[in-house]
């Protein structure tokens, strides 16, 4: 390990340590919901940064998550891990689309999955709740005050989700995603199972994404349909894009930055009687950070390099 790397790990223990103990609720809890966000744009970053499978229904992955959580009638560890199963499971049953289908037809059907998914949540009420939604999701016991506990539980997780990324990246199956997002037909010739390849990704893509959806329902006591939206996988999708996409610490950045901006904004605008300034200001900040990271991204790729666009 560098002394970098040192440094910056124990600036991370420090502030694990000491951020629930100087920080107000109000700002623990968007810490809190930028840690669940990371853990599931991670998944996300799996399937479209290193696989360069563009995927518009991660937010169906998150309400399963949440949904499996809330219907299973387990202590909270046990839940969160059916959410993660079942999560992968569903991962399993897309990637076969991903299998015959590229680029942008593939982005529509992952966009119908999304209103799929809508109606499912909406119609299947002995799960889901219908348009009532859910509550008392199970929950887990937590040092501190409420906020506190799940910076604790939420940041560890978000760690591990950034680990287990960066090890599929390093180990023989990441350089296989990598190949399949490169040149997906050359990446066959030179003998990788590009079939398996995809549904690997798309089932630990779909896990992590649950996991967070399981926790963001158990954080907020309450799961609707109206939390799985289109808006919800096009926020996760700029969280990848704005952080870093393919990299292991740009999903993690990329929630920070989507998630705390618009509180950000609200408190220095004082928007008052108008808060479209608010969602101005939020949108031209993601189209300037976009740019600036495909800028510097670009000048990372070499000009000879062949690239296909996700």
């Amino acid at each position: 390990m560098t002394k970098a790397a040192r440094l910056g790990a124990a600036a991370a223990l420090l502030a694990y340590a000491v951020v629930p103990l100087r920080v107000s609720d109000y700002w623990l809890s968007v810490l809190n919901l930028a840690g669940i966000a990371a853990i599931g744009a991670c998944g996300l970053n799996v399937v479209t940064g290193y696989c360069g499978q563009l995927s518009l229904g991660h937010a169906v992955f998150l309400g399963t998550g949440a949904y499996v959580c809330a219907a299973i009638d387990l202590p909270f560890p046990l839940s969160v891990a059916a959410a993660a199963v079942a999560g992968a499971v569903l991962g399993l049953l897309v990637a076969p689309f991903a299998v015959r289908l590229r680029a942008h037809t593939l982005a529509i059907v992952t966009l119908a999955l999304v209103f799929v998914g809508q109606h499912v949540f909406r119609e299947w009420t002995s799960v889901t709740g219908g348009n009532g939604g859910r509550s008392g999701l199970p929950a887990p016991s937590l040092p501190g005050t409420p906020d506190q506990g799940w910076f604790w539980l939420v940041w560890p997780l978000a760690g591990a989700a950034v680990l287990i990324v960066a090890l599929v990246a390093r180990s023989r199956l990441g350089r296989e995603m990598v190949a399949v997002r490169a040149n997906e037909p050359a990446a066959a010739v030179i003998g990788v199972d590009v079939a398996r390849t995809k549904a690997v990704a798309f089932a630990l893509s779909g896990a992590l994404a649950a996991v967070a959806g399981a926790l963001y329902g158990s954080y907020k006591g309450y799961v609707g349909p109206e939390d799985w939206g289109l808006l919800v996988s096009i926020q996760y999708l700029a969280m990848v894009l704005i952080g870093g996409i393919g990299t292991v610490r740009g999903p993690v950045l990329g929630a920070l930055f989507v998630t705390a901006l618009p509180r950000l904004v609200e408190e220095v605008v004082h928007t008052g009687t108008a808060p479209q300034v608010t969602q101005i200001v939020f949108g031209l900040s993601i189209v300037a950070c976009t740019h600036v990271t495909a800028r510097r991204r670009q000048r990372s790729i070499p000009a000879c390099a062949d690239q296909q666009p996700l």
